[in-house]
């Protein structure tokens, strides 16, 4: 049986150039629409400030929080304070000064933790401490596999998924960095993400999405317990993960080499599958011929973020920078502003478990989804500033 992530949560011109310089961006619009201001970061995250308000935005969850990562970064680039105050209120109405009530029984809860830190960091309010502390202590008795990897939810005993590494090990690394536990948070990001990908890794420079230690799930039955499918998202938090945490770990940590393989191992996948025309990655990312596929826009900004960054630190070839540039464009180009002057982004997979190729084929294709507005705010605040 399934469980949906929503049971186990409580609760540019054409090219800019190259990688993202600056500059307006002609988009598409319906007729009578305003014109897209050239920040299109700042465009987005006014459209979804209109749209909502912290208290409207929704509970605490996965895609809430990752919308409110990109929302920070666009935050710290500006200076505009609203974004933060607006990233504060919603945080605030789960934290209190005893912390947040709340299990942390999945690896989906903990992925607002990431936002605990950062609030530290600019306010130095106690509580924030108090809340991410409690997040970091439920990781030191949080179940694991018998090799030592998180689990996806205290339910799915043995469950390894892509997405769960981006939920916990950014804030548990930011968690050991900002309050001087970098030595336990470090090694177990690290390794965690050691033994994902070593489960998880395909020969084709990709992800399965999933791996069941004992092989009882029904999507494992075969190879060696791994579903079979390599859906996009699923690669594209992984990615993402890889590159925020060598930004944290300092040169010579010995976790950081195999960090550097995953990075490079993903992005030759990448550079494989990337669709010659539209620079987008599809759905199903090794099946673009197949007409039920579809391209996807979260993994396609997700991927494009890792390819960038790589490139901007070293760890991956000058040879991925058009790669890079490539898939900019064209997720760029899923953006447009409607006759109310908001912006929209399109084709976004809405949450998604683990399935067979005809579910991932048959998820639906949503409009302004967090999952994907989110990813399209941290590839931007990455590119449009190189």
């Amino acid at each position: 049986m399934q469980m949906s992530r929503r049971s186990v949560l409580t609760g540019s011109a054409a090219a800019v150039g190259a990688l993202g310089l600056g500059g307006a961006v002609a988009l598409p619009r319906t007729a009578g629409a305003a014109e897209l201001p050239a920040d299109v970061s700042r465009a987005i995250v006014d459209s979804t400030m209109t749209r909502f308000t912290p208290a409207t935005f929704g509970g605490w969850s996965y895609h809430k929080a990752l919308y409110l990562y990109g929302q920070y970064l666009v935050y710290k680039r500006t200076g505009e304070r609203r974004y933060l105050d607006f990233i504060r209120a919603w945080v605030d109405r789960f934290v209190t000064d005893a912390g947040i009530a709340n299990s942390f029984n999945s690896l989906d809860a903990m992925r607002p933790a990431q936002l605990l830190p950062l609030l530290y960091a600019e306010t130095g309010l106690w509580k924030y401490r108090t809340a991410a502390e409690q997040v970091r202590r439920r990781i030191g008795t949080y179940p694991r596999t018998t090799d030592g990897a998180l689990i996806h939810n205290v339910n799915m005993r043995g469950e390894l998924w892509c997405d769960g590494v981006y939920m916990a090990l950014p804030f548990l690394a930011a968690y050991g960095r900002t309050f001087g536990d970098a030595e336990y948070c470090y090694d177990q990001a690290g390794k965690n993400m050691a033994v994902y990908f070593q489960h998880l890794k395909s020969a084709n420079g990709l992800m399965f999405h999933a791996y069941d230690q004992d092989g009882s799930a029904p999507w494992a039955k075969g190879n060696g317990g791994r579903s079979t499918v390599h859906w996009g998202r699923a690669i594209g938090w992984f990615g993402m993960t890889a590159v925020d945490l060598l930004d944290i770990l300092p040169a010579g940590h010995p976790r950081r080499a195999g960090l550097i393989e995953i990075v490079r191992h993903l992005a030759a996948g990448y550079r494989r599958y990337q669709g010659a025309h539209t620079g987008m990655w599809y759905q199903v990312v090794n099946r673009s011929t197949d007409a039920r596929n579809w391209r996807e826009t979260s993994c396609s900004a997700m991927f494009t973020f890792m390819l960038s960054r790589g490139v901007q630190r070293g760890w991956l070839g000058e040879e991925y920078r058009a790669v890079a540039t490539k898939g900019y464009n064209g997720v760029l180009k899923q953006l447009s502003v409607g006759a109310d002057g908001l912006t929209r982004i399109a084709d976004i997979c809405e949450g998604t478990n683990i399935g067979d190729e005809d579910y991932y084929f048959g998820r639906l294709r949503r409009v302004n989804d967090t999952h994907g507005i989110g990813a399209f705010l941290i590839m931007n605040e990455q590119l449009r500033g190189q």
